[in-house]
């Protein structure tokens, strides 16, 4: 295998092992600066040149692409992707997850645990916000940030306020975010590779310092996770599209509370913690995945005309509901059900003979017409208002109980 890592520090602790790793198995490995790449595009041949010349043939790239660098670091991945180049990691999932608010509101769509969370911008909203994450404290964070700068606990409301009000005024956005008191000063990182959790540790802050990161000088230990927490931890990073990713949890009265998905998480801190080859992880993952790439679905089934990608509910009381797959007719409309999900389960390529329960959601390819008349109707959703903002009655003082979006 021919593999590149996009780095800008060649000298750093998880390009220096990510290299010995491949060298160990005998794959031909560079380590190329992300920075000096120039992308040409042409019509069916996309392509890219590296300090000057066009660059040869790679069988895979691992991106680690910095902070700083990640609109052209992910510009960089992305011509890759259309050169059929195996990505360790996608161009999306990298923009994904490098953004906290953009990553956390995807996540919420999913049964995945996160810290309850406000984005506001207007300054009337700053206290109901606070309020509505549970009050004082909160935690304060800058939307782009890493190694703990830029995440601030707020004892009291003034404070909060006070700290949101200067953020604002130096045009940083900024998150509200629940303050998990049974998680103060600690942290997990899980460290995915694939579809497995193959390192963990716990990391413990030290002294008055509630950011758990080693780079804050927090303390870790290994720690052996159990099935939810492993699962959320892989759930999660598939969510955001990554297949290498350092997933960070809250350990929350309910559960697993995923705070971050790095998709650039260092070696250092959890080889030298756990004494695991995660590097060697990496590596062996890779070269086990080159020549069975995913395919962008977006780009390539858009392509055939009248063909496309639908999720269909099963709500209750629909036709479905105790039938198998193989008897509910979609194969006889040209659909086919790609994956199958219940709950927090998921199902792929389910067999034929599965029954189908309510709640159920399948994810199916087929013609766009066909499905969208299986499609359910979206109907209003009602929310129920706090007693205090219940409106009243003009005549008889009542309130309503519920009130549409």
């Amino acid at each position: 295998m021919k593999l590149a890592i996009l780095s800008c520090g060649p000298r750093s602790y998880s390009t220096r092992r990510l290299r010995e790793a491949a060298v160990q198995r005998n794959h031909q490995v560079k380590v190329l600066n992300t920075l000096k790449f120039a992308i040409d595009l042409e019509k069916g041949e996309p392509d890219l040149y590296f300090r000057q010349k066009k660059l040869s043939q790679y069988d895979a790239v691992i991106p680690r692409i910095g902070a700083s660098i990640t609109y052209f670091g992910t510009a960089v991945v992305r011509q890759f992707e259309q050169m059929d180049v195996f990505c360790a990691n996608t161009s999306a999932g990298i923009s994904n997850s490098r953004d906290k608010l953009r990553s956390l509101q995807i996540l919420s769509r999913h049964q995945i645990g996160i810290p309850q969370t406000t984005f506001v911008r207007d300054k009337k909203d700053v206290l109901p916000a606070i309020a509505r994450v549970g009050g004082a404290p909160v935690i304060i964070k800058l939307l782009e940030g890493t190694q703990g700068i830029g995440v601030l606990l707020a004892e009291t409301v003034k404070s909060a306020e006070a700290i949101i009000e200067l953020l604002q005024s130096q045009k940083q956005n900024i998150l509200i975010q629940k303050f998990v008191a049974e998680s103060k000063g600690r942290d997990i990182r899980a460290f995915v590779v694939g579809d497995q959790v193959v390192a963990a540790m716990r990391r413990v802050a030290q002294g008055q310092e509630f950011r758990s990161n080693v780079h804050r000088g927090g303390v870790a230990e290994p720690v052996v996770l159990d099935e939810v927490y492993r699962e959320t931890a892989v759930k999660a990073a598939q969510i955001m599209g990554l297949r290498i990713a350092g997933v960070d949890l809250l350990e929350g009265k309910t559960g697993p509370q995923v705070v971050e998905v790095n998709s650039s998480p260092g070696l250092e801190g959890i080889e030298r913690c756990t004494q695991l080859d995660i590097a060697g992880s990496i590596i062996d993952y890779i070269a086990a995945q080159v020549n069975f790439p995913e395919i962008d679905l977006r780009q390539r089934l858009t392509v055939s005309r009248g063909y496309g990608v639908a999720e269909i509910h099963i709500p209750e009381g629909s036709n479905f509901i105790g039938k198998s797959i193989s008897d509910s007719g979609l194969r006889d409309r040209d659909v086919i059900v790609l994956t199958l999900n219940r709950g927090t389960s998921v199902i792929p390529n389910p067999r034929s003979q599965r029954l189908l329960e309510p709640g159920d959601r399948l994810l199916c390819f087929g013609k766009l017409d066909l499905m969208r008349d299986l499609i359910p109707k979206k109907t209003k959703q009602k929310r129920k208002l706090p007693v205090q903002d219940l409106p009243a009655l003009p005549a008889t003082g009542r309130t309503f109980k519920d009130v549409d979006e």
